[in-house]
This record gives structure tokens, C-alpha cells and sequence, in this order.
């Protein structure tokens, strides 16, 4: 007779209720806002002893339990799509004691002895948002986020907009009727480093990590923000599948690879659990060379005749598990708070720490972003806090360690002055961010030469680094149009400047006067004015003299110019001192050139055409350049609002669009004589 089970204690009932419910909070933080705010490690522990007191007392299991589902339920604000196959979870393991257990686990399920040979695969385990798309006959139709495992949310429209994801596979794609590709889309960390730069610069929120960026960039509603966003993906499973099968991870990867679709080199077939933990050990080093996050190592079984019969329990297969990397965090000391000062005034908190190795990198400073943030963490002068490089990049201060507190730590408070010039310090409405107001502050100023002459913006090689402050300290230069009349006389004087040294830096300001427009607003470091906004504004106008001209109004009604930032690039250029610079730089010589050759003209303006299906007269990038140079629009998606789809073979989805919203259709010959009838030359887009 079996003994009944022993009662489940009051504590480990309310710590279990405690746990889901906190759980559950982290997850919706995760995957709905992507912005957490502890530590995967952290997450991990309470995950773990969650699993365990369920474990351990049976009767605390439940269906809505956090262990029984996978990520987080959508959001309502995008579509739904049902997965045909559930993108389940992995366990984890936190060790090499643990990888052994889940191999001899499996061997067991298998009845196989503990010394039989089974192979595994071995891949890195990207720290991105999992995604699922749908081929059907090698066109992609659909791509969904994981959401709950059942579900996610539908993201076709942003996906399209990712380069390194193909439209269309190549190969003998075509014989799958319909397949599931199952991958990672995730954002490199030079990329992270230039979206948190072009963002700090244009007063709005940084990401706290690439993975956040990631999600938040994929999620967006309007798919030109994640255009904008060079965002990657490389892909490693499979979900429902017609008229193709696969034997083994090995080959799918391979098929993948032949197919167009982008898969990790970085990985391994393993005979043995000692030759997975060989390839865990390598990379437990090599990741901090990788351009990329990741967090582990996924070892699954290579075989899926093997898979199938180990099937799967409640979130998780049997076949497969992820090996995680103990997270880059250690602790160290705040001794100190300062505030840095931004091109646009922004006044940034930085934690100065006692100096600690992180990742193989010295860390002494770390952002503490705002002031919102030092209230959320509760940051204080004193503190022992846990610091890690996000992604391996930016030093970031995770969680205070309040048990260390002694009494002695001392609250922090922004300035209400900046601490460069004194000028009253102020908040905007709807911000977060506080901001000098002075024009002539000098920290601004200098942060506006670092940027003005940085590697996107005018390309000043050589005057990088430390040699900007050297000539503001004689006295050489005040602002950026001071640059343009130096000579290599009034250089030779500076410490360790010879005439090779002189010379060449007035080489490189000489060869910047030219540059083109785009890079030219960009590098007056407008406000909300970043690299693509500033190549839209160049491309719409055309000329310097054009865009100074424009009312905001006028910069609103560009695609993809919002109305805030049309205020912010219109009142710049009335603003006396910036008028006065532009004026003074174009009085040295400064002649931004226009970014193309071609005449610009207003023949379309108010027209919005789709371009959709193969082509055969000309490229779709082609037609579409010509409307834009001609005042027009070209969209990658139908509305009431489109003048026109221009058509192909197997135009597919927008041309049905355009047929029940009453949108006109034309061939390609029927765009280029309706084109040629308003005037329009059509030569780069006549085949």
C-alpha cells in the first residue's frame, strides 16, 4: 500500500504563491515591456526554487503555473498568431555536474547504458527574441515572436524590413509546401553601442542591454523604427513542415544554410558529453570576442528519430537542454556620483566605482542614466552595488547590495545647475531627462566638436581622442567652424605636434568641407536628428539652404519625419547662435554636397506607390528611388492613402489588399508611361 504524501507546510504554499507571483511580474517586464530589471542569474534562482518546492510537494503544482509555460502572453496591441507546433522552452543546466546528470538522464529513458555513445549537437545560445517564420513554397508569409509558446505576436511587417532574412529562399526551397523556421533575431553590440549613442545624444531613453533593444526594435508598430534598427537573426530549429523532412539537426542546419537562411557557424557535433563540455569550456572564453550576446550553450540530440522518442514534458523536451554561463557581474563600491554633460545638455549620472575587472575589461564608472533611475535602484554614495558590461559593452550599475548598507551611504541628488557653466538646469515636460539650457555652455560645446568631427558625422580622423581638447585649451578653436580656418603654422606650437602631424590635420579638415549633406545635419548635432532622420531631411530638401528654410510643418509632412522632431530640426535652425555658426561655417568654406546627382523635383508629390511581386523592367529599389526623387512615396504597405500598386508576377498578399480596398493597379509598363506623362524622367528605371 502506498503511503500517503506528507502534507504540504503553510510556508512553502505562501513562498510558492510568492514566487509565481513575482515570477510572473519578471516575465511580463521581460517579454512585454523589455525592460527588466533583475539579472537573468537572478531570475534563474527564483525560476529554480520555484521547480523545486513543486517538486518537492506535488500539491503545489498548478496548470497556470510559471514553470508549466513558456515566455509571457502577447500583447494586445499586435496581432495573435497560433503556432502550429508549440515553441517550447529549454531546461537548463548550471554546470558540468548537471549537464552529466541530464546526459545520463536521457540514456536512461533511452535504456541505454551510461557508457553508450549519442550524438549531440552543440550551438551557441543567443540572448535575443525567438522568432518564428512561415515559408510557404519558399516565400515568406508570416513571422511571429514565441509570446507563450502557443501563441505570439504577429511581426511580418517589421521582419520584412530585416536584411539578413530572406524573402525568398533559394535552392530547392520550393518543394516545402509550408515550413515553421524557427530562429533568433537579435542586435550585434557595435550596432546597440550606435542606437544608445544616437539616442543619449537625442535626449531619449538608452537600452539597458542588446537584448532589450532587440525586442523593443522588433515590437515596434511602425516598421520603418525597426528598419532603422540593423537588427540580425540566424535561425537553428523547425516547427510544422510539409512536403520536406529532415534526419538530424545536422542536416537541417545545412538545408538552412543552402536555403539563404542565415544559421551560427559556431557549432559542433559531439559524440560524448565530455566533448560537449570541451566546446562549453571554449566559448565560455570565446564569447568575449563575439559581436553578439550570448548566454549559453544549446546541446540537443542530433537525431530526430532520437528526439521523437524522447519527446517532450510539460514546457520542455527531453532531447535538448541549455547550458548556462555563469553571468559577467561582480560588486564593487560607489565612491562617487558625477554628472557628465551632454551635446544637448543632457545631464547623465555616472556612478565613479572602485575600480574592478568585469569581462577582462577595468571598469571605474558605469551609467546610472537619470534621475529616475538612481530612485528606482536607490543608488547611494557608498554602496556596494553588482556591475556588469551590458553586453559586454557599456558598464551599467544592475542592484544595490542593501545588506551591506551600514548607515553611512548617502542619498543622491541631481544639481539643479550645471555643473559646466551654472545655468539653471530644467526638465521637460513628458521627460526624464534634465538639461542644461545655455547654448554657449562649454562642456556643450566641447561634446558638440567630439561629435561634430566623429567618424559618422564629418570624419576628422585626426583630430580624435585628446587632440580636440588640446586646440580648445590654447584657445585655437571655440566652435566647429573655427576648425575650417586653421592652418599649420598656428598647430606647430602644441606639445608633441610636428609639421607631418600639422600637416595632416588640416589635410583632414580640408577633405570634410565636402562631405555630404546628410552627414552635415547629422553632425550639427540637432536634437532628434539622428543618422537616418538626417539622410530623409537631405534626400527630401535636397540642399542646406532648403532645409534652414523649412517651417516645421513642412519637415512634419516628410515621410517619416514625426512632429517632434520636425519642432526640434525647424527651431534649431531659427535658434540666433546656431544660424550664426552655420553661417560662419559656410563663410569658411563648408559646401555639403548634395547627396546624389540627380534632380530633385516636386512631378509626385502627394502620390504613394506600392511595389510588389517580381519585377521584370526594373529593380523594385530602382522604381522606388525614382518616385522618391520626384517628391514622392514608396511604401511597403497598402492603405486607403496609396495612389497606386505597381504590380509584378506573384504579387501575392498587397495586390488582394488593393483590390478590396479599391486601390488602382498597374503593370510596370502602365507606372512608367503614367510616369513619364507628369514629366518624370525614367531613365534609371527603364531595364
Amino acid at each position: 500500500m502506498q503511503e500517503p504524501r506528507p502534507a504540504t507546510p503553510p510556508d512553502a504554499s505562501a513562498r510558492a504563491e510568492a514566487l509565481r507571483a513575482e515570477i510572473a511580474e519578471h516575465n511580463r517586464r521581460y517579454y512585454i515591456d523589455s525592460q527588466p530589471t533583475i539579472s537573468d542569474t537572478a531570475y534563474d534562482a527564483l525560476f529554480r526554487e520555484l521547480a523545486l518546492l513543486e517538486a518537492r510537494f506535488p500539491d503545489l503544482r498548478r496548470d497556470d503555473s510559471p514553470t508549466a509555460r513558456v515566455g509571457s502572453p502577447t500583447r494586445s496591441t499586435l496581432a495573435t498568431v497560433v503556432h502550429r507546433v508549440p515553441m517550447l522552452s529549454l531546461d537548463n543546466a548550471f554546470g558540468a555536474e548537471e549537464l552529466v546528470e541530464w546526459d545520463l538522464k536521457l540514456k536512461r529513458h533511452l535504456a541505454l547504458p551510461s557508457e553508450a555513445a549519442v550524438e549531440y549537437m552543440a550551438e551557441l545560445k543567443l540572448d535575443g527574441l525567438s522568432i518564428s517564420l512561415t515559408y510557404e513554397r519558399g516565400r515568406l508569409v508570416r513571422a511571429a515572436t514565441r509570446g507563450d509558446g502557443s501563441a505570439g505576436e504577429d511581426v511580418t511587417a517589421n521582419v520584412l524590413t530585416i536584411d539578413s532574412i530572406p524573402k525568398a529562399l533559394v535552392g530547392d526551397a520550393d518543394r516545402a509546401e509550408a515550413i515553421e523556421v524557427r530562429g533568433e533575431v537579435f542586435m550585434a553590440h557595435d550596432e546597440f553601442a550606435r542606437i544608445n549613442a544616437e539616442n543619449e545624444s537625442q535626449g531619449v531613453p538608452t537600452f539597458a542591454n542588446p537584448r532589450n533593444a532587440a525586442a523593443g526594435s522588433l515590437r515596434q508598430k511602425d516598421p520603418l523604427v525597426t528598419a532603422g534598427r540593423r537588427l540580425q537573426a540566424m535561425f537553428y530549429s523547425v516547427g510544422a513542415c510539409e512536403g520536406v523532412s529532415f534526419q538530424s539537426q545536422d542536416e537541417l542546419l545545412a538545408t538552412y544554410s543552402r536555403w539563404g537562411l542565415p544559421t551560427n557557424p559556431s557549432r559542433g557535433l559531439c559524440s560524448t558529453i565530455a566533448e560537449v563540455q570541451s566546446f562549453v569550456d571554449r566559448f565560455d572564453e570565446e564569447r568575449r570576442r563575439l559581436n553578439y550576446d550570448i548566454d549559453g550553450i544549446v546541446v540537443k540530440v542530433d537525431s530526430f528519430a532520437v528526439q521523437a522518442e524522447l519527446g517532450a514534458v510539460s514546457r520542455s523536451p527531453r532531447w535538448a537542454i541549455a547550458y548556462k554561463y555563469p553571468a559577467q557581474q561582480v560588486r564593487t563600491r560607489v565612491e562617487d556620483i558625477v554628472v557628465q554633460v551632454g551635446m544637448t545638455g543632457a545631464l547623465t549620472p555616472v556612478a565613479i566605482l572602485t575600480p574592478v575587472a568585469v569581462a577582462g575589461v577595468i571598469v571605474s564608472r558605469a551609467t546610472l542614466h537619470n534621475s529616475s533611475e538612481i530612485q528606482r535602484k536607490d543608488v547611494r554614495i557608498g554602496d556596494t552595488v553588482v556591475i556588469q558590461r551590458a553586453g559586454e559593452v557599456i558598464p551599467e550599475v544592475v542592484e544595490v547590495v542593501t545588506s551591506e548598507r551600514t548607515g553611512a551611504e548617502e542619498p543622491y541628488v541631481m544639481p539643479a545647475a550645471c555643473p559646466s557653466c551654472g545655468a539653471e538646469a530644467a526638465c521637460a515636460e513628458g521627460e526624464v531627462v534634465i538639461r542644461c539650457p545655455n547654448p554657449t555652455c562649454p562642456e556643450k560645446q566641447r561634446q558638440r566638436l567630439q561629435h561634430f568631427v566623429s567618424r559618422g558625422a564629418m570624419d576628422i580622423e585626426a583630430l580624435g581622442g585628446k587632440r580636440l581638447d588640446q586646440l580648445l585649451d590654447a584657445g585655437l578653436i571655440r566652435d566647429a567652424a573655427d576648425l575650417f580656418v586653421l592652418t599649420a603654422e598656428q598647430l606647430l606650437p602644441l606639445d608633441r605636434m610636428g609639421n607631418k602631424l600639422a600637416t595632416g590635420i588640416v589635410a583632414g579638415i580640408e577633405a570634410a568641407r565636402t562631405r555630404t549633406l546628410a552627414r552635415f545635419l547629422f553632425a550639427l548635432g540637432i536634437r532628434q536628428v539622428g543618422e537616418r532622420t538626417a539622410e530623409v531631411l537631405a534626400g527630401h530638401f535636397g540642399s542646406l539652404g532648403r532645409i534652414m528654410a523649412a517651417t516645421a510643418a513642412e519637415m512634419a509632412e516628410v515621410h517619416e519625419i514625426g512632429a517632434i522632431t520636425a519642432e526640434s530640426a525647424a527651431a534649431w535652425f531659427t535658434e540666433p547662435v546656431n544660424a550664426e555658426l552655420v553661417r560662419r561655417l559656410l563663410e569658411a568654406g563648408v559646401r555639403p554636397a548634395a547627396d546624389g546627382a540627380e534632380e530633385r523635383t516636386e512631378l509626385l508629390k502627394g502620390r504613394t506607390y506600392v511595389f510588389t511581386g517580381a519585377l521584370q523592367r526594373f529593380t523594385r529599389e530602382a522604381a522606388e528611388a525614382v518616385v522618391k526623387l520626384n517628391g514622392g512615396r514608396a511604401s511597403g504597405s497598402v492603405s486607403k492613402q496609396t495612389t497606386a500598386v505597381v504590380a509584378g508576377e506573384n504579387a501575392g498578399s498587397k495586390l488582394a489588399r488593393a483590390r478590396e480596398l479599391g486601390v488602382a493597379v498597374l503593370t510596370e509598363d502602365e507606372f512608367l508611361a503614367d510616369a513619364a506623362e507628369r514629366g518624370v524622367r525614367v531613365g534609371g528605371c527603364n531595364g
